[in-house]
């Protein structure tokens, strides 16, 4: 399906539906396409999915850095000699 500007603009929810059932909707300025309207998949993000993992213990957040860890947060560096 090819369609003007204007008329996407006035249609788009049904335009929207049209691309959603697989139609290839494209939408031209004057007589030259420009864009083509594609819906986007769905269900490729899945809540839960390390659910069953045995991750272990993260680090403790709240516990106090140690001097080298605290040297490379504040962009001095661990501490070492040369």
């Amino acid at each position: 399906m090819l369609v003007n500007i204007h008329k996407a603009k006035t249609q788009l929810s049904k335009l929207i539906e049209a691309a959603l059932a697989g139609e290839d909707v494209v939408i031209a300025r004057g007589d030259k396409p420009v864009v083509r309207l594609v819906a986007v998949e769905q269900g490729a993000f899945k809540i839960g999915v390390l659910k069953d993992k045995k991750l272990g213990s993260g680090p403790d957040f709240l516990q106090p850095l140690d001097e080298d860890e605290l040297g490379l947060w504040e962009g001095g560096g661990p501490s070492q000699a040369f």
